[in-house]
Order: structure tokens, then sequence, then C-alpha cells
């Protein structure tokens, strides 16, 4: 019995390649008093992990050469050493990284219940994607009924529960995706009022038909042109929630910021950046309500599983291509 590992050995320029990681089997690591030995079966594959690889100051760590990857897990605990809160068997979802295996103090972990949800939920529409589409939208965007609401992204882990939250709350929702499939998607299955395929539509031309009275709140995800369409489109007190910008993560030149940010001079309009660690004290809250949403059929989640540590790397880059649906997820054990 081993544990496989993905170790984390060099700061990519751009694209990560297979220089940047290597598969290591090691030792399953015996519990030390306090500690419990967590079965991985669970990882999530997040477009934050690109952030996490570069040095410099950011909002959490970097992640450090010869480490474990970083990624939030689930799994079940099958050995437990004097652990003053868990037992064998809790089935439990925290930062246990690309691995099969983790003996850790469960500080900051989470006991969830896998009867009443899938385990991969609890890494999107449940876990830290869902948290942050809570928050974002509602406490960062402030939304209100009859808001329009934009957002990049759309059909991705955040976007798309930001999509349906703000539909709960009764606002006009439009959101950007690359692809037909993925704008039926967001119109037919999520409930969105209409969709922008960037890739097939001039985004700025769009935004004068889809969005005609202007945007409210623009949930960003992407950065780079979409954030600059949408900032020309800002209504009076219009809320610009910046959550990511993954078409700069791989960039090997200078970020490319917005040209067009004196609308928010215009509109009197707020641009604030979110990370949803900053929430923690309250995901208890917003999970019980985002269940609540699930069992009655006013939230769907969707999860795109796929298997094995060896295929991390072709997994992760879906990310970046969009050939994914919904919440990525690695199935490790």
């Amino acid at each position: 019995m081993t544990n496989t590992q993905l170790i984390f050995k060099k700061r990519p320029i751009g694209v990560p390649d297979a220089n940047t990681w290597s598969i290591e089997k090691n030792p399953i690591p015996e519990p030390k008093e306090g500690e419990v030995l967590i079965q991985q079966h669970y990882v999530s594959l997040d477009p934050a992990m690109r952030g996490w690889m570069n040095e410099g100051k950011s909002y959490i760590e970097p992640i450090k050469i010869d480490d474990v990857m970083r990624a939030g897990s689930i799994g079940k605990v099958i050995k437990a050493n004097n652990h003053p809160k868990y037992k064998v068997g809790d089935c439990l979802t925290g930062w246990g990284g690309v691995q099969q295996y983790v003996a850790t103090t469960a500080e900051n972990w989470y006991k969830v219940d896998d009867t009443l949800a899938p385990m991969p939920m609890y890494l999107g529409t449940l876990g830290m994607p869902g948290m942050t589409a809570y928050f974002g939208i509602l406490e960062v965007g402030k939304i209100k009924s009859g808001d329009t609401v934009l957002i990049s992204g759309a059909a991705g882990a955040v976007g798309s529960v930001v999509g349906q939250i703000a539909k709960l709350k009764g606002c006009t929702v439009v959101g950007i995706a690359g692809g037909k499939d993925k704008c039926d998607y967001m119109i037919n299955e999520l409930g969105f009022d209409d969709a922008i395929d960037y890739k097939s539509e001039n985004v700025m031309l769009a935004l004068r038909t889809k969005c005609p009275k202007g945007i409210d709140v623009f949930f960003d995800n992407v950065g780079g042109d979409i954030l600059d369409a949408a900032l020309v489109h800002l209504r009076m007190h219009a809320r610009v929630v910046i959550c990511g910008a993954i078409s700069q993560y791989n960039a090997t030149t200078r970020v490319k910021g917005p040209s067009n940010y004196l609308s928010l001079l215009v509109n009197r309009a707020t641009m604030q950046g979110m990370v949803v660690l900053d929430y923690a004290k309250d995901y208890g809250n917003a999970a019980a309500e985002m269940g609540k949403w699930l069992a009655e059929g006013k939230l769907k989640s969707k999860e795109d599983v796929y298997e094995g540590i060896e295929n991390f790397q072709s997994t992760y880059n879906r990310l970046f291509t969009g050939e994914k649906n919904g919440k990525l997820v690695l199935k490790v054990l």
C-alpha cells in the first residue's frame, strides 16, 4: 500500500507543462497524536491553482517546491489517533492536496454528510466554488431584485451558481461563455435570461442588445477584453466583482488591465476583489441555505469528474481550454 502524490517541482512560465509536477509513490503516513488519517476520494481542480504556483505576494502563500500540489479535497477518516473531534468513518473536506492519503490535525477541515449529497458536490456547489458564488454575488455584488447581472465564465463552477442565485433573487441574468452548447445549457438548464458566446460573437456589440439598459452587477471570472467591454456598459452605481481573471493566468507578458476604468468614475460604480476565505466563519449558514435550494430543485449542480492522479495535467488543462462541464473534479482513489 502506497500513497500516490503529485509533487510540485518547478514554477511554470505560461502554461504548466510536464516539468511542473512529478508523480511519486511514498509510504502511507501514520497519524500522530491528535491527528487523523484521511483516505482521499476526490480533489478539486480550480483556476486559482495557477496563481498558487507563482512566487510573489498574494492572498495565500505560494506552493513550495517539492510540496504536494495544493488542492481542496474530500475523503473519509480511516484512522484516528486520539483526535478530539473526528472519528473513523467521518467524511471530511479540506485542503488535503493532490494525493491519496493525508495525515492531519484536520484544523480548518469540515465534516459533511455524503449520504445527503455525493462527495464531488462538496467540492463544487457545496464547497469553495459555491461559497465563492454565494458571498461574491450577495455580499460583494449586493444584488437586489430587478438588477441586470452579467457573468463571465458563466458556465463554470462559480459562474453557473452565481447566475442561479441571481435568478432566485429576482434579477435578469446574462452569461458569457464559449460555445453554443454552454450557452444553451445556461439558458435551457440553469434558467439564465440570455447568453453571449464569446467565441462567435463580438461581446461589446452583443452587450448593447442583451443588456440594453446597462449592467448593474458584473461578476467577472475572466478579465482582459471581456472586463473592458463590460465596463463600457455599466449603469449608475454599478458593482463589479473581481473573482478571477482566467484569461490572464498563463500570460507570459504583463497582465492586461482595464482601459475603460473611467466608467467607474462616470457611473459612480465600484470594483471590488473578493476572496472566499474571508467568509469562512459563515460557510455553514451559506451551505445550509444552498442545500435547501438544492433539495427544493431551485439550484442545480454539475460536476465533471475524471479519474487518476496520473491524468492530473491533462485534466487540469481543461480549466483553460474550456473542455469541461461545470465543476472539474479528479477522482484519486
